[in-house]
C-alpha cells in the first residue's frame, strides 16, 4: 500500500452508519449499511447486468433524496428479497419516509451473482436481511455477509477462478472521513494499483493469467469465456455534506477505484454498482472527496481479496 497523507480508521467509526453481516454457511449472505438518520445517497451503475432494487429513487430527478439503508447481497436477483427483512426491521423501529399511513423505509439493494459458489438453492432472504440488521456493529471482512460466495478471475471458468469476499477501508483527513465497502465478485483479476502486479484472479498451471491478453487472444480463436454472471458492488460513505447529484458524481469517481484495481472491469456481464452516502455536515470540495473515494475503494478491493479464505473448492488469497 502506498503511503497516503491520511489516517486510516475503521469504517465503523464513520459517524451515522452501522454495518452488519449475515450469511448462510452453504454459500451466500448479505451485508446492510444502516443510516442512523436518513443518508442522502447517489448511485452510479456501470456494468451491463445489474440486479438492483429502488435504484431509480437515486436518480437526481427523482423526488426522494435520502435512504434508510443500503443492502449488498448475494443470490443474484433472488437475493434482493433480503431487503424485505431490512424493511421489516426499520419499520418495527418506526424508521422511514413519513406518510399518513406510517413511515415507509427506503432501502436500496444490489446483488452479486454468486450462484456457482456453494449450494445455489440457498439464497439470502427476508430472514437473513433482518438478521444482518440485528448484527449491525459486528462487521467482518472476507468470507462473510455478501462476500460469502464471491469469486474472481472467471474468464476461464470455475477451474481457474479464485475465492474473494467483502472488504472495507476508511481514512480521515482534517476531520473529513471517507470509507468504502465492497463485495468483489469480478470477472477480472485483482491488481495492485501502484505496480500493476496481479495479486489474485485467474490461474493456470500455478501462474496468474493476464485476462486482458486472454480476451485479445479470443479475437483470433473466436472462443467464448465460461462465466457470464459476475458483478462488483459497493458503497462510499462520507461525513461530508453533499446533495444527491453531487453524490452521484462522487460514486462515478469511485469507479476509478474499480478501474485501477480490477482488470478487466465494467463488462457487459458485470453489474458493477457503487452507492455514495453522505451522513454528516462537514464541508469539503466535491472533487477532493471523489479522488479520495477512488483511492479508498481501491484499498477496500485489495482488502476484500486479501481477507478471502479458501472455500467451496475455490482457493483464497489466505490459502496461497
Amino acid at each position: 500500500m502506498k503511503k497516503r497523507n491520511w489516517k486510516e480508521i475503521p469504517i465503523s467509526s464513520i459517524e451515522g452508519i452501522h454495518i452488519g453481516n449475515a450469511q448462510y454457511p452453504e454459500g451466500s449472505g448479505c451485508t446492510v449499511i444502516l443510516a442512523e438518520s436518513a443518508a442522502v445517497t447517489g448511485v452510479d451503475i456501470r456494468g451491463g447486468g445489474p440486479a438492483s432494487r429502488e435504484s431509480a429513487l437515486l436518480n437526481p430527478l427523482a423526488a426522494n433524496d435520502a435512504v434508510n439503508a443500503v443492502l449488498l447481497t448475494g443470490g443474484s436477483a433472488f437475493g434482493l428479497s433480503a431487503a424485505d427483512g431490512v424493511m421489516k426491521y426499520l419499520s418495527e423501529k418506526g424508521i422511514g419516509f413519513p406518510t399518513d399511513f406510517g413511515p415507509v423505509p427506503i432501502v436500496c439493494a444490489s446483488a452479486i451473482f454468486d450462484l456457482p459458489c456453494g449450494d445455489r438453492s440457498v439464497r439470502p432472504d427476508a430472514a437473513l436481511g433482518y438478521q444482518a440488521c440485528l448484527n449491525a456493529g459486528n462487521f467482518r471482512q472476507g468470507n462473510y455477509g455478501a462476500g460469502t460466495g464471491a469469486t474472481i478471475g472467471k474468464v476461464g471458468g470455475a477451474e481457474t477462478a479464485m475465492k474473494s469476499g467483502i472488504g472495507a477501508f476508511a481514512a480521515e483527513i482534517g476531520g473529513i472521513q471517507v470509507g468504502a465497502i465492497v463485495v468483489v465478485n469480478a470477472l477480472g483479476n485483482i491488481c495492485d494499483p501502484d505496480t500493476g502486479e496481479i495479486i489474485a484472479g485467474m490461474r493456470s498451471e500455478g501462474q496468474f493469467v493476464d485476462e486482458e491478453d486472454y480476451f485479445l487472444n479470443m479475437i483470433k480463436t473466436n472462443d467464448a469465456y465460461a462465466f457470464e454472471k459476475n458483478t462488483t458492488i459497493g458503497a462510499v460513505i462520507t461525513n461530508a455534506k453533499f446533495n444527491k447529484t453531487e453524490l452521484t458524481k462522487i460514486a462515478g469517481m469511485a469507479h476509478n477505484g474499480f478501474a485501477r484495481t480490477i482488470r478487466p472491469v465494467h463488462t457487459m456481464f458485470d453489474g458493477d454498482s457503487i452507492y455514495a452516502m453522505s451522513t454528516g455536515n462537514k464541508s469539503c470540495d466535491l472533487t477532493t472527496i471523489g479522488v479520495m473515494a477512488s483511492l479508498v475503494m481501491s484499498e477496500a478491493i485489495l482488502s476484500a481479496v486479501k481477507n478471502a479464505e479458501s472455500a467451496f473448492g475455490f482457493s483464497g488469497y489466505k490459502g496461497n
